[in-house]
């Protein structure tokens, strides 16, 4: 490094005060010599700052790693400070106390201090007179301004003598001297006593370490422009060592692409490496070196853990020297420490170069150790790095932490763990992760073999304990109960609510075996069991007894609401983000029940507080989920078609577009939404595909099946099948009240009034309340109202149905209640309850119905023959025969009529012919 002199005693270079050291050697002076700061030096104004409060303490120190720049700081600031500054590189400090002396008396006297002939010098090397120090400490006390005295790697002071002295003539000096200590390690000085007094200024790592700014700002004077976010990760990476960013910015000043460089250079390959070796590890004793290798497996260690890898009992002791040293070890409180990730990096390579093949075994310990004292998470880590499937496996199971493998923040780090597990070993807990990774993905053929199998095992191994978790009671209880939540899972997914019943009775069983602390532990796991249990009872149309199941999970988050508040709201605080995407999961469903129960302002609720609560998951695969699902359902009853329509287009990046495949109830919901917004569109034979669409499960769903037959029957009755429709409707079990109106309204169409009548009057008072059927019935109403020719009671029916509907935009019930309701909104008494929401603004001004747009284009003259028969009540089939042609074709010329007219049921294109003077 270039140096510059502070000044010299003459011009002629001769020392007027003889030699250095009582051996007689001359001094050297590049030891009194402020270092020149490079060009690249990035001047650091808020680290000055802090050290022009040096004049008004005592004692500095600037405390740091090797390549920290406390060096090249002070020498800013001592080179800019008016007064001259003593300076004093002390890499004499080994060669005695009176050397030292001599060399910082030296260092006083070139800065312009006079010493009068009295003080002297050290008349031996290895020993410093009292009375020499008196002289010196009474002399700086008598000075009017104090000297600044800087001595540069104080960490070479090892010998407690010279503190002594130092502190000795630092405190009889009084004002008369400020002394500046740049040191590696902590001081051997009585540092509590200045800082209790206030008497000391301090520097130490954290401060010196570069901040973005000063990062990105180092970076530009190596001609390198970062953008903030590669700023910021070169800074996370050397956490702002200085000789970290100055040495990898002049590495990626020769490469052709500098940015890929910085965020991919190998730290043991480049001058990092070279400087951490020669400057950290290769001044550590040889146990201290071993200790380092080892720990560099290790994200975090104890001493207990780095002992456990040694196989000695002195990692404590070396560990606290390492970290008072700044030796690139950082101190996390509580006994645990960390490596810096350069020189972690740097070791790990170290490791593999000079101890092949130690790595595995060092990871295996640390994963045993792990999982007696250490938290799960980083037992998996190790045993994974080990190869070690088994005790991963095991760890995991044995914690009764399977469920967060299916949900949670930590279900993609651990799908990642365990990416890498194989076919073998075959043990349950690798069975059951196995199936549990399968099964997250909705995969039943990949996942259920591993279940049974290991379920197979686990009942083998309580008569017959065996190796792994199952030799420990507590463990194969967790094991057992980690079946029994894949078997709730995969009968929810084969959609067979019996078995999932029935798995959940086990599950509640097993739990009065697990031990407590675990289950307090795991609050995902509950919430799991009862989320599960309750999709698979909204399969089987139990709605009661989903809706409790379901709000279990988003009220308590699988805890029991039963337990104490002392005791229970810790786990609840403890459950938030392991059950975040469980809740809003279940939030889903429960606005599936809200619809189906025909409430859609609530069931639009609840699916928009889910879409809101749902995190990230990208272990779960992309498709439109239940709550995106039900508000296309709430938008096709508003009318709002093209919204539905873009609700169900395939959104793989949306919250909601994470649940397994294969769940029959988001399946058969996704083909009920798509055949209503097929029919709302004219499409029907579209509809009928779509509601046709095979759910494979093992179970029928009773609400699919009368949801599917009401589409079919909807389409059936636009396409002239009245008794079609009926047939479907009524044959139906149970008593859906949609069904039920759906069926009305065909006996209609089939000109049976009081068969209507007797249908709308099965529906049970308190279904009759649910906004969706309540505007239906009213409507069905209306219109047998006016077939009896009670023209105030369709109107007062009608009335009611506009009132109920407004509030939720209900516009569809309406729009396919047919022609006759058209010209009836327009009337006075009905108009003012349609207006802003259902009627549109005529020419002049006055609310109207909203028609169709006019033709676009004329009808062919086949499209006219089929227009004709259909007016005359001639199905499908029928017209086909008349004109001898195939039904398809007939469909087609349908399908073109209805666009040409701006319809989308065969009665509305009759009328609007009728309107166009076509027939």
């Amino acid at each position: 490094m270039v140096v510059t002199t502070m000044g010299v005693p003459d011009e002629t270079g001769t020392d007027p005060y003889g030699p250095a050291d009582p051996c007689g050697d001359p001094f050297l002076r590049a030891r009194f010599a402020i270092p020149a700061l490079p060009v690249t030096y990035l001047r650091r104004d808020r680290l000055l700052g802090h050290l022009d409060l040096a004049p008004r303490t005592p004692l500095t120190v600037v405390g740091g790693a090797a390549g920290a720049g406390k060096t090249l700081l002070v020498a800013d600031w001592a080179a800019t400070r008016g007064p001259r500054v003593a300076w004093l590189t002390a890499q004499m400090a080994d060669k005695g106390t009176g050397t030292f002396w001599a060399y910082l008396l030296q260092a006083l006297r070139l800065a312009g201090v006079s010493l009068s002939a009295e003080v002297g010098l050290p008349a031996e090397a290895g020993r410093v007179d009292e009375a020499l120090l008196t002289r010196v400490a009474a002399e700086l006390g008598a000075r009017a301004r104090p000297v600044t005295a800087v001595i540069d790697e104080y960490d070479r002071v090892t010998d407690p003598e010279i503190a002594d002295q130092l502190e000795f003539v630092l405190r009889h000096a009084h004002t008369g001297i400020r002394l500046v200590l740049v040191t590696r390690t902590e001081p051997l000085l009585p540092l509590h006593r200045y800082r209790a007094a206030g008497a000391i200024t301090e520097i130490r790592n954290d401060e010196l370490a570069f901040t973005p700014e000063e990062a990105a700002g180092l970076l530009a004077l190596h001609g390198l422009r970062l953008p903030p976010d590669e700023v910021g990760a070169l800074l996370a990476r050397t956490r702002g060592w200085a000789a970290g960013l100055r040495l990898s910015a002049l590495a990626a000043q020769g490469e052709r692409d500098p940015r890929s460089y910085l965020r991919e250079f190998e730290a043991d390959r480049t001058t990092i490496g070279d400087y951490l070796i020669a400057e950290v590890l290769k001044r550590q004793r040889a146990e201290t070196q071993d200790l380092l290798l080892r720990i560099s497996v290790l994200d975090r260690f104890c001493p207990a853990l780095a002992d456990a890898l040694t196989g000695r009992a002195d990692a404590e002791l070396i560990l606290t020297a390492l970290h008072r040293e700044n030796a690139f070890v950082e101190d996390l409180g509580h006994s645990w420490f960390r490596l810096h990730p350069l020189f972690r990096e740097i070791l790990r390579a170290h490791l593999r170069a000079r101890l092949s093949g130690l790595e595995t075994e060092l990871h295996r310990r640390a994963a045993g150790w792990l999982r007696r004292h250490g938290p799960l998470a980083e037992t998996l880590e190790h045993a994974a790095a080990a190869g070690d499937w088994t005790a991963a496996a095991g760890a995991l199971v044995g914690d009764l932490a399977l469920g967060e493998l299916l949900t949670g923040p930590r279900a993609e780090p651990l799908a990642a763990i365990f990416s890498a597990l194989g076919p073998e070993p075959r043990t349950p807990a690798t069975d059951l992760v196995r199936a549990a990774r399968e099964l997250s993905l909705g995969d039943l053929d990949r996942g259920l073999p591993h279940l049974r199998r290991a379920a197979r095992e686990l009942d083998r191994a309580r008569s017959t304990p065996g190796p792994g978790v199952e030799d420990d009671p507590a463990q194969l209880a967790a094991a057992r109960l980690g079946c029994t939540l894949l078997d709730v899972l995969a009968a929810r997914l084969t959609g067979s609510p019996s078995r999932a019943e029935a798995a959940a009775r086990r599950a509640e069983e097993l739990r009065r075996e697990v031990p407590g602390r675990l289950l307090d532990r795991h609050p995902e796991l509950t919430a799991l069991l009862r989320a599960h249990l309750g999709a698979a009872r909204l399969w089987a149309g139990r709605f009661a007894q989903a809706r409790a199941a379901l709000t279990a999970v988003t009220d308590h988050g699988g805890t029991t609401p039963e337990a104490p508040a002392s005791t229970r709201e810790p786990a609840v605080t403890a459950s938030a983000a392991a059950t975040a995407r469980l809740r809003a999961e279940c939030l889903a469903h429960l606005a599936l029940l809200d619809h189906l129960d025909g409430r859609p302002g609530r069931a639009e609720r609840k699916a928009l507080a889910a879409l809101a609560a749902d995190p990230a998951d990208p272990c779960a695969p992309s498709g439109a989920g239940p709550a995106t699902l039900v508000l296309a359902a709430v938008a096709t009853d508003r009318d709002e078609l093209d919204r539905a329509e873009a609700l169900l287009a395939p959104q793989p990046d949306a919250a909601d577009a994470r649940h397994p495949v294969r769940d029959p109830v988001t399946r058969a919901l996704h083909a009920l939404v798509t055949a209503r917004l097929l029919l709302a569109r004219g499409d029907t034979e579209g509809a009928l595909e779509a509601a046709d669409r095979a759910v494979v499960a093992e179970e029928p769903s009773p609400w699919a099946e009368a949801h599917a037959a009401l589409v079919a029957a909807g389409a059936h009755l636009a396409d002239g099948r009245p008794e079609l429709a009926v047939k479907l409707l009524t044959e139906l079990p149970g008593e859906d009240p949609l069904c039920l109106v759906g069926a009305a309204q065909a006996e209609l169409a089939a000109d049976r009034p009081p068969h209507a009548l007797a249908l709308l009057d099965r529906i049970r008072p308190q279904q009759a309340t649910a906004p969706l059927i309540a505007v239906r019935a009213a409507l069905v109403r209306a219109r047998l109202a006016g077939v009896e020719g009670d023209r105030e009671a369709r109107r007062r029916l009608v009335a009611r149905a506009l009132r109920e509907a407004r509030r939720n935009r209900l516009r569809r019930p309406f729009r396919e209640a047919g022609p006759w309701l058209r010209p009836l909104l327009t009337t006075p008494p009905l108009r003012p309850l349609a207006e802003g929401w259902l009627l549109a603004a005529g020419p002049d001004g006055t609310a109207s119905v909203a028609e169709p747009p006019p033709m676009v284009e004329e009808l062919s003259g086949r499209e006219h023959d089929v227009l004709v028969r259909l007016a005359e009540m001639m199905s499908t089939e029928e017209i086909a025969a008349d004109l001898y042609v195939s039904v398809n074709t007939v469909k087609t010329h349908l399908k073109s009529a209805y666009r040409k007219l701006g319809v989308n049921r065969r009665h509305d294109a009759v009328h609007r012919a009728r309107e166009l003077g076509l027939l």
